[in-house]
C-alpha cells in the first residue's frame, strides 16, 4: 500500500497597525477580490490612527487556510490575521509563538496613521512602527521565524509618503524580506506568498526567497478603467 505523507502546514501571522491592508492582502490571495465594502468601512478607523474600532476592523483574530501547489511539494498555508487596535495587543504574541511567518504590513500612503504610538501626528507612523513589530516577533519567537516587510497600497501613487528605498532600508536594517503590494490592484499579493512559500523551512530544494528578490515595486498604468481611475481617493486598505 503506498504511503501518503502527511500535509506540511505552516503558520503565517499577519502584523501591523489598524488600516495598512492585512485583511484585504489575505482576500485578495485567498479569494482574488477587494471589498471595497470593507474599504470604505474601515476609512472611519484609519481617522483615528488605529484607536478606534471602525466597522470595517477585524476584530481580535481571524483564521483562512489555504493549500498552496508548488514545484514539487504541496504546502498548506494557515493565515491568522490579527487586528491592529491596542485593545487587542495582548492576544498577539501567543500566536506569534508557534508561527513559521510573520507578514509585517504597513501603509506606504499613510501620513497621519504612521507610528503606533498614541495620536501623535508622526508623518509616517505604520512604518515607523514596523520596528516595534519586529521587535515583537523577534521578542516571541527568537530568531526561528520568517519576516517579511510589506508596504501596501502602492496603487495610491499620489499619495505615497514612504519611499520604496526606505522600505528597503528598513529590511536591511533588520535583516528581514521585503516586498510592496497593492491589495486593490493585486499587484505583487502571488509573488509575496510564493517567496514565502519556497523560504519556508524543507523548500531548500525550491529557490531561494533572497531579500533582493522579493523587490519587485514598479505598478505600471494600464488601460483606464472605472475602478483604476478611482484608486486616488478613499483608504485604499
Amino acid at each position: 500500500m503506498a504511503v501518503v505523507s502527511a500535509l506540511a502546514k505552516y503558520k503565517l501571522v499577519f502584523l501591523g497597525d489598524q488600516s495598512v491592508g492585512k485583511t484585504s492582502i489575505i482576500t485578495r490571495f485567498m479569494y482574488d477580490k477587494f471589498d471595497t465594502t470593507y474599504q470604505v468601512l474601515g476609512s472611519a478607523a484609519k481617522l483615528f490612527c488605529g484607536r478606534e474600532l471602525g466597522p470595517g476592523a477585524t476584530i481580535g483574530i481571524d483564521f483562512l487556510s489555504k493549500t498552496m501547489y508548488l514545484e514539487d511539494r504541496t504546502v498548506r498555508l494557515q493565515l491568522w490575521d490579527t487586528a491592529g487596535q491596542e485593545r487587542f495587543r495582548s492576544l498577539i504574541p501567543s500566536y506569534i509563538r508557534d508561527s513559521s511567518v510573520a507578514v509585517i504590513v504597513y501603509d506606504v500612503s499613510s501620513k497621519y496613521c504612521f507610528s503606533g504610538i498614541d495620536l501623535k501626528f508622526s508623518d509616517r507612523q505604520s512604518f515607523l512602527s514596523t520596528s516595534k513589530w519586529i521587535e515583537e516577533v523577534h521578542t516571541a519567537r527568537g530568531d526561528d521565524v520568517i519576516i517579511v516587510l510589506v508596504g501596501n497600497k502602492t496603487d495610491l501613487v499620489d499619495k505615497r509618503q514612504v519611499s520604496t528605498e526606505e522600505g528597503e532600508a528598513k529590511a536591511r536594517e533588520f535583516g528581514v524580506m521585503f516586498i510592496e503590494t497593492s491589495a486593490k490592484a493585486g499587484f505583487n499579493i502571488k509573488p509575496l506568498f510564493r517567496k514565502i512559500a519556497a523560504s519556508l523551512p524543507g523548500m531548500e530544494t525550491l529557490a531561494s526567497a533572497k531579500q533582493e528578490d522579493m523587490v519587485d515595486v514598479n505598478l505600471k498604468p494600464t488601460v483606464s478603467s472605472p475602478e483604476t481611475q478611482q484608486q486616488s481617493g478613499g483608504c485604499s486598505c
